[in-house]
């Protein structure tokens, strides 16, 4: 891990995945932003790879990561992710082994280490404790643990899981930051994962598909801040 992370806790990180493409994603990065300046929270906007730098354009405070890259370097290679390529694009960092886009532990220590060369912050998910653990080892910046059977289903995590997440990374190496999530609905969510020790949370079909995405961006980032700030005045 080199110090390529700019991110302070407490932060909050917003995936449309493929829920959302086009200026659905433009405009979900802008409510991020003003969010973001709002409520004084770092935001992750983890956008789609085609729009990283129209988002990066719209925006002035929201940390632009890429949802994958590969570990190649320029030269030969077809439709792999140049790291080179989402930095020129405007990325600050990339998410990586996401269970809908998992690699082997070999790609991402090789990824991790590639990002690590070009400057890229690096935010990786693990589904388990034992995960989490073995990919602390390899010092990427941000580990997001989140059982993906709660993932996209609006139940979340108990404070039980946030506190065993924060050991299992933490214990390995305290410098990296954890973020734990899956099943983020509302702004009781958020406020219930950081309250109980978390460095950040997120949500991705929780924003996307919301009825009004800016108001919930706003709602759940408020939450964050408030937790936060509850915390650490005991």
């Amino acid at each position: 891990m080199t110090n390529n992370c700019t991110i302070k806790a407490p932060f909050f990180e917003i995936g449309p995945k493929s829920y959302l493409y086009g200026q659905d994603v433009i405009d979900l990065a802008i409510a991020a932003d003003k969010a973001s300046e709002k409520y004084d929270v770092d935001i992750i906007f983890t956008t789609p790879i085609v729009e990283i730098a129209r988002v990066k354009a719209a925006t002035k405070r929201i940390h632009v990561f890429a949802p994958h890259m590969d570990p190649l370097r320029p030269g030969r290679g077809l439709a792999d992710i140049l790291p080179e390529s989402l930095v020129a694009a405007g990325a600050e960092g990339v998410m990586l082994n996401h269970v809908e886009k998992q690699v082997t532990v070999s790609a991402l220590k090789a990824t991790i280490e590639r990002a690590d060369e070009v400057g890229l912050a690096t935010i990786v998910c693990a589904d388990s404790m034992a995960e989490a653990s073995m990919i602390a080892k390899l010092r990427p910046n941000i580990i997001v643990c989140e059982p993906s059977e709660l993932i996209g289903t609006g139940v979340s995590v108990g404070g039980e899981y946030v506190e065993a997440a924060m050991h299992a990374v933490k214990d390995v190496d305290p410098e990296i930051m954890v973020l734990t999530a899956a099943g983020i609905a509302n702004g009781t969510d958020v406020y219930n994962t950081i309250i109980a020790g978390a460095d950040a949370t997120g949500s991705s079909s929780g924003v996307a598909k919301a009825a009004d995405r800016a108001a919930m961006v706003d709602e759940m980032i408020g939450a964050c801040r408030k937790a936060w700030d509850e915390r650490h005045a005991k």
